[in-house]
């Protein structure tokens, strides 16, 4: 596959090991470039914080920030400009939740200039909002 966008639902799961991990891993395996929104970035990295605070607070440690950078590395980050940030407001379907329009509105925006056709997400209304804007959707399992 040439290239897709991932959204936070995705790498969340890899992340915190969930039990589609090894699933993502593969479907990411066959990605020439995996993009997306630089929202991801906070939204990851403020994932990992919460996960590494709460094993804190039960005793135990983890490295799971350092992880989280490992893996935003080689995703391209794609620039919360205005213009994007104008179009997320109005994008439907109106079910999207707030932040992922940003991710829906990059991803489309993406896919208007052919530079990708597939977004990662487990999130329902994500990928219901990517299939009415015509992106193939994959939530590997």
């Amino acid at each position: 596959m040439r290239a897709a966008y991932i959204d936070t639902s995705v790498l969340g799961r890899v992340l915190l090991n969930e039990p589609d991990k090894a699933a993502i891993e593969r479907a990411l395996g066959e990605i020439d470039e995996v993009t997306s929104s630089r929202l991801l970035w906070i939204e990851v990295r403020r994932l990992a914080r919460r996960w590494e605070a709460r094993r804190a607070a039960q005793g135990k440690r983890e490295q799971v920030l350092q992880l989280a950078e490992e893996m935003l590395r080689p995703i391209v980050a794609i620039p919360m400009e205005e213009p994007l940030l104008s179009g997320a407001e109005l994008i439907a379907p109106v079910s999207v939740a707030t932040l992922d329009a940003i991710h829906l509105a990059t991803a489309v925006r993406l896919a208007e200039v052919s530079l990708l056709d597939t977004i990662l997400t487990y999130d329902n209304r994500l990928a219901e909002g990517a299939r009415k804007h015509g992106l193939t959707v994959l939530a590997p399992a």
